[in-house]
C-alpha cells in the first residue's frame, strides 16, 4: 500500500539500504511460486524491521505470521549474538519453504519455527521477548496482544502491520468488515493501554510501533 507518490516512494527505496541478494532470491521465489506474494514484507519495509531489531539487539524474538520468512529474517539481523527467535505460522505448506531460506542465511540456528494456531502457541512459550512482530490475521490482533503483553520485557518493543488496513481505519465501517472492525479496536487498544508508548507511522500499510514501560 502505497500512500505517497510512486515517484517519490521509488526515491526513498533508493536511498534505503540495499535488499540482502538471500532476500532478494526469496523474494523472486515467493512471486513464482506462492499465493499471495503481496504479503511479503519487501525490501523497504524489511529494511526498517531490520534496522529497529539493530538498534534493540534482542535476545528473544517472537513472530506471529511468518509467511515464506522474509520478515523473519530481516529481523533476525539484529538478535543477540546467543538470540533466538520463535516464528509462527498456520500454514504448514509453507513450512520447508521457510526452512531451506533460514537454513541458508547465517541465523539457521537461531530460528525456530512453530506449527499452529498462535493463540495456541504462544502460551507455551517461555516469554521475556525483547521484540514482537505482529503480522497475521488481523481479527486476533488484540487476542494477540493480550497473549503478549504480559512475556514482552520491560522496554520490549512490539512491532504491528498493516494498522492503517489500506485505508480502511479512515472509511465508513461495515458491519461485516470484521477486519477492519478488529484493526479499529486493536489502533486504540494500542493508544489506550497505560503498559506501553505507541507511535504509528505511516509506513506501507501502516506499521505501529509500541514499548513497553
Amino acid at each position: 500500500m502505497h500512500f505517497i507518490p510512486q515517484e517519490l516512494d521509488n526515491y526513498v527505496v533508493k536511498h534505503t539500504e540495499d535488499e540482502p541478494k538471500l532476500l532478494k532470491q526469496l523474494t523472486r521465489e515467493t512471486y513464482q511460486k506462492i499465493l499471495q506474494p503481496r504479503m511479503l514484507s519487501g525490501h523497504y519495509q524489511g529494511r526498517i524491521l531490520s534496522m529497529i531489531s539493530k538498534l534493540i539487539q534482542p535476545k528473544i524474538i517472537l513472530e506471529i505470521g511468518t509467511y515464506t520468512g522474509y520478515s523473519a529474517l530481516c529481523l533476525a539481523e539484529g538478535l543477540h549474538q546467543n538470540g533466538q527467535l520463535h516464528t509462527i505460522d498456520v500454514n504448514e505448506e509453507l513450512y520447508d519453504f521457510q526452512r531451506k531460506y533460514f537454513d541458508a542465511s547465517e541465523f539457521g540456528t537461531q530460528i525456530k519455527q512453530h506449527l499452529g494456531s498462535a493463540i495456541d502457541v504462544i502460551p507455551e512459550l517461555e516469554g521475556g521477548f525483547d521484540l514482537v512482530f505482529i503480522d497475521a490475521d488481523k481479527e486476533n490482533y488484540p487476542n494477540y496482544f493480550n497473549l503478549i503483553i504480559d512475556k514482552l520485557n520491560p522496554g520490549g518493543v512490539i512491532l504491528s502491520d498493516n494498522v492503517l488496513w489500506s485505508g480502511k481505519v479512515i472509511e465508513p465501517l461495515n458491519p461485516k468488515d470484521v477486519s477492519t472492525k478488529a484493526v479499529l479496536e486493536y489502533n486504540t487498544l494500542l493508544k489506550e493501554d497505560d503498559r506501553i508508548e505507541t507511535v504509528l507511522l505511516s509506513v506501507r500499510d501502516g506499521l505501529t510501533i509500541s514499548r513497553k514501560r
